[in-house]
This record gives C-alpha cells, sequence and structure tokens, in this order.
C-alpha cells in the first residue's frame, strides 16, 4: 500500500499551480532570515511585489500619490479590529481601485491606483508559497499554501493527508478557521479559502459555514470532470487558472448586506460558467447585427438563482457600458425577493437597485437614456388611465 504524506501532497497542489504559470517560493526564502528577506514575520503583505505593481498598473500617476495608496492598502488591517470589515474595504480597493489625491499644474482632483490588472492577467505577479510564517499576538502560524498576486495574499489553502482518518476536509476547513482567529491580518487581504485533502477539494469565504464550502466540477465549464479525477486538480486547474480566478475575483464575489448581517460569497461553478455564456450571448444579441434574443437559463431549484442574476447584473454593467436592467417577475413576493438580495449586493452592481410602486412610477423610472436597475411585476405595464382615455379620444 502506498502511504503519501502530507508534504507530497503539498508538492502535488504546487506542482499543479506551477504548471498553471504560478512563480513558486518557499516561505523561508522570503523570510527576515531568508534569501529574498524584504518581510517581517507580521507583515502578510510582500512590500515590493506591491509596489512594482502600484508603479507597473499606474504609470501616469504622481509617486505620492502611488504611495498614498500604498498607505492605504497597508492601513487597512490596523486600522479597526473589525477582520469582515476591513476585508471589504480592502475588496473594493481591489477591484475598483485605491482613491487618491493627484496634483497637476491646473489643481487637486480626485484618480484611482490600481493594484491588479484583470484585463491583462500577463501584467500581474502570480506567486504560490509554502510554510509562510506569520506571527501575531504572540502566536506563530505557517498555513499550507498562500497565494499572491502582486504581493497581496488572496488566496489560503490549507492541506491534510488522506490516509489519516483523523485528517479530513472537514478538519482542513477547522484549521482555516483558527488561522482566522489566530493571525486576522492574513484574512484582511483574503479572497478565497481551499481546504483539500488531495482528493477531495472545497473552497469558500471568509464567512462561509461549512456547508457553503463547495466543490468546483469543471476544469473549462464545458464538461463535468469524471469523479476519477482528484476534485484538488479540477478545482486548481478550473478555478486558479490565472483567467478564471481574475476574473471570479472582480465579478464573482458579492458582500450581501442584510438588516442582520453582512455575508460574502462567492459564486458556485455552474452559477460562474452560466452567468459568463448569458453576458457573451447577450452582448451578442445587443450588437448592432444582433437579433436582441440573448437566450434563458434554466435553474433547478436551490440552484442560487437570485445570486446567478445579481453577479449577471453586475458584469453586464461593466460589459455593456451602463445599460438599463429591468427585472421582472409577476408575482409581488418574488419582486421584493429579489429587490432584497439586489439590494443586499448593490457594491457588485456600483449603484442601488430601484424598485416601482406603480405603472406611473415604472414609466418614470424608464424614461431614462441608459442606465438604472429596475424592479417591476408585469402588471406595471398595463396601460395607466391616462393612456384609456387619450386610446378613446382618438
Amino acid at each position: 500500500m502506498n502511504i503519501i504524506s502530507e508534504d507530497e501532497i503539498e508538492k502535488i497542489a504546487l506542482g499543479y499551480l506551477q504548471s498553471l504559470g504560478w512563480q513558486y517560493i518557499h516561505g523561508t526564502t522570503i523570510s527576515p532570515d531568508g534569501e529574498q528577506k524584504g518581510r517581517e514575520y507580521n507583515e502578510v503583505i510582500l512590500g515590493s511585489r506591491l509596489r512594482n505593481a502600484i508603479d507597473t498598473l499606474n504609470p501616469t500617476i504622481p509617486h505620492e500619490a502611488k504611495e498614498e495608496a500604498f498607505k492605504k492598502i497597508y492601513r487597512v488591517g490596523v486600522e479597526n479590529f473589525l477582520p469582515l470589515q476591513n476585508n471589504e474595504t480592502f475588496h473594493k480597493y481591489l477591484t475598483e481601485g485605491v482613491d487618491v489625491e493627484v496634483r497637476r499644474g491646473d489643481g487637486i482632483r480626485g484618480d484611482k491606483v490600481y493594484i491588479v490588472d484583470f484585463e491583462n492577467p500577463e501584467r500581474n505577479t502570480f506567486l504560490c508559497v509554502n510554510q509562510f510564517t506569520i506571527i501575531e499576538n504572540n502566536q506563530n502560524k505557517r498555513p499550507d499554501i498562500i497565494l499572491f498576486i502582486n504581493g497581496l495574499p488572496l488566496v489560503v489553502i490549507e492541506l491534510k493527508n488522506p490516509t489519516d482518518e483523523n485528517a479530513t476536509v472537514k478538519s482542513a476547513f477547522n484549521q482555516l478557521q483558527t488561522y482566522k482567529q489566530a493571525i486576522p491580518s492574513l484574512f484582511t487581504y483574503n479572497s478565497l479559502l481551499i481546504a483539500s485533502d488531495a482528493w477531495e477539494a472545497k473552497a469558500g469565504t471568509i464567512t462561509s459555514d461549512w456547508s457553503r464550502f463547495q466543490s468546483w466540477k469543471t476544469k473549462d465549464g464545458k464538461t463535468t470532470a469524471d469523479t476519477l479525477q482528484p476534485q484538488m486538480e479540477v478545482m486548481f486547474n478550473g478555478l486558479l487558472n490565472k483567467k478564471t480566478f481574475l476574473d471570479a475575483i472582480k465579478h464573482f464575489i458579492v458582500f450581501e448586506k442584510s438588516k442582520e448581517k453582512t455575508l460574502k460569497k462567492v459564486a458556485a461553478y455552474h452559477q460562474y460558467y452560466a452567468v459568463n455564456k448569458a453576458v457573451t450571448t447577450t452582448q451578442t444579441a445587443a450588437a448592432e447585427s444582433g437579433d436582441r434574443r440573448a437566450g434563458v437559463v434554466w435553474h433547478t431549484q436551490g440552484s442560487g438563482k437570485s445570486l446567478s442574476m445579481v453577479f449577471y447584473s453586475g458584469k453586464m454593467v461593466l460589459t455593456l457600458d451602463n445599460p438599463t436592467i429591468v427585472v421582472l417577475t409577476d408575482r409581488n413576493d418574488l419582486d421584493q425577493q429579489l429587490f432584497d438580495t439586489f439590494s443586499y449586493c448593490s457594491q457588485l452592481l456600483r449603484q442601488k437597485p430601484k424598485q416601482a410602486e406603480d405603472r406611473k412610477h415604472l414609466r418614470k423610472l424608464l424614461s431614462v437614456a441608459s442606465g438604472g436597475i429596475v424592479f417591476t411585476t408585469i402588471q406595471k405595464f398595463m396601460p395607466i388611465d391616462d393612456d384609456m382615455i387619450e386610446s378613446n379620444t382618438a
């Protein structure tokens, strides 16, 4: 019987990542005593890499503004002890850029400093690091693998040995929860958490409980992977390839803010591929030569159709340059349910949705040249009384 060790599982995972173009460095190499140094044990950002990225991606921004952006990113995790709030602040910096003030010849104006190029993956640096020691609050922790983009620790991966009956994927999940308590600064910058035992693999966010950690069942979005393939290999190839990973971070993560709590959610694999296909067909249908028929997405119960609609709308707002999106239902309760979900996710949508109160209000909401997300029931498209009077007197 072949026995596989945790070190070997780590090597397998790192091999998958390197085959996808992630550069590999052992954690000791960039420790205070390592060959490259450059960080203290209490620092979770690779500062020199982040500075290089800021310089590369923002060539026209003055040095002072770049330094302002750098300091803002560093300060996110130290200004308060609200990990989820810090994470949300950083996610906005990550996906929308950091607001800075730029002094020009004609005065001072606002501008953006971008820290990741989402459209051109190769302009970023992708780094996988194992045994990255972090010391915080007198606790010394070494997550198995951390994935950095431009020096920012966006993914934490915890691995367990499948031959140890006590070391399951669930125990890897539990270890991630321990890290969240012991080294919270790392999770200020976290986009995804992954737990695996080399065969099974599940991903979630910093607010996901165990039931919300999900597998990724396809490498390409076209065919479901064979059940004889290790889920870790499928997830790494399907989700952690550069293009998909950047797309998922920018367009498929939401902070759902209800009255009771905030939950950070990431799309499941079926939502990710369905939405991207819907966006592509919508672009084709809306083109000058398009037939205006984008298609239909079929959902099963419990598949997360409300969030799929949010992800679709959020991406369409950027893809079609601020279109008007109308969400049409045939029941008041469904209209309210969807409106609430969209309202909770307004950061991804970059605007607050509006709900038509009656037929006149609907007309007012739709009387714009473009822009806006409008909720209404189909009954509100009936003619209003003034229309009936005009029709009868014509």
